[in-house]
């Protein structure tokens, strides 16, 4: 425990200049943009607007600030606790972060720890029935799944069990008009829920049983095959803990993935939560909001890949890891 801890805080360390670092190639990256901030500002007045007009809107937004300028004023008020304005939202970037990240979140933490059960625990079982018929069913399945984007798997969804059988919502949190609820929310989540847990399972599923069909080998799984222990108990006292180590290091490399991919989900789904958000940040170079979703999602990453490192070495302290 004392080892994951130190890793925990070697890597926070670590997290922080690199989180900076991100946070200034995005505003310099952003400022290359050929995108006009000003159309989405003044959207179907653009082309009606004149000089002093455009001017106007410029000046109120600093939009002719230089990017370093930009990131400066964004980086000192974001230490204060400031994360500044969004102007496509025409709120405070706390605001619009506390209203759609829950959303995100929700369907990302559901996503992932559903996916990572499956493939866990359907990992276990064809990697000791390796060569099987469900070793091979589930490998050829898992192989196709891995081979087909989030948005195809989504739209497949869409067109199957929304349109054609029409079981489920095809799009959206609630009902149009309607306010939030918990029955209106798991039933709209269904369908963005088993995309993007579908995209995630494949890499796992087959890390898993390729880890499990090594333990299969070793000598101290062959001794308790000899001393008569077989079955359950085998996976889950000799097998399980060693195999289950490979699949929390690659859980931690698959999160941009996972970001990806539900940035993907949530547009096809017209899920609230920050994907739609990003794009019109990024489209209106709203820096602000821009700058918090980048570094956010850097800052996700970095502590996703700590927290597996962390929980492979607390569950097993032969591991040497140091940062």
């Amino acid at each position: 425990m004392c080892a994951a801890a130190r890793l925990l805080g070697i890597r926070t360390a670590v997290a922080v200049p690199v989180t900076v670092a991100v946070s200034v190639v995005m505003f310099g990256i952003a400022s290359l943009s050929p995108f006009d901030p000003l159309v989405a500002y003044l959207g179907d007045n653009y082309q009606a607007a004149t000089q002093s007009q455009r001017a106007a809107v410029r000046a109120a937004y600093d939009i002719d600030q230089s990017w370093w300028q930009a990131w400066w004023n964004w980086f000192f008020g974001a230490v204060r606790g400031d994360l500044g304005w969004s102007s496509t939202k025409s709120q405070s970037v706390t605001t619009v972060l506390a209203e759609r990240i829950p959303f995100t979140l929700a369907l990302s933490g559901a996503a992932l720890v559903t996916a990572a059960a499956v493939a866990i625990l359907v990992g276990g079982i064809t990697g000791m029935r390796r060569g099987g018929a469900l070793d091979r069913l589930c490998t050829g399945v898992a192989v196709t799944v891995a081979a087909m984007p989030p948005f195809v798997v989504s739209l497949t969804l869409v067109a199957v069990v929304a349109v054609g059988l029409r079981l489920l919502p095809a799009s959206g949190a609630s009902a149009p008009g309607d306010d939030y609820t918990a029955g209106g929310l798991v039933r709209h989540a269904v369908l963005p829920l088993i995309a993007l847990t579908v995209s995630q399972i494949p890499w796992l599923m087959l890390t898993m049983r390729t880890a499990v069909a090594q333990a299969c080998e070793s000598d101290a799984v062959r001794a308790a095959r000899a001393r008569g222990v077989d079955g359950w108990a085998l996976l889950r006292g000799h097998i399980a803990p060693v195999s289950v180590l490979p699949t929390l290091a690659l859980l931690g490399t698959r999160l941009p993935e996972l970001i990806a991919g539900a940035a993907i989900v949530e547009t096809v789904f017209s899920w609230p939560g920050m994907a739609a958000t990003l794009v019109e940040s990024a489209a209106a170079l709203d820096f602000s909001l821009l700058a918090a979703l980048t570094v956010g999602s850097a800052f996700a990453v970095l502590a996703g890949s700590a927290l597996s490192d962390a929980a492979a070495v607390a569950i097993d302290p032969r591991i040497e890891m140091k940062a």
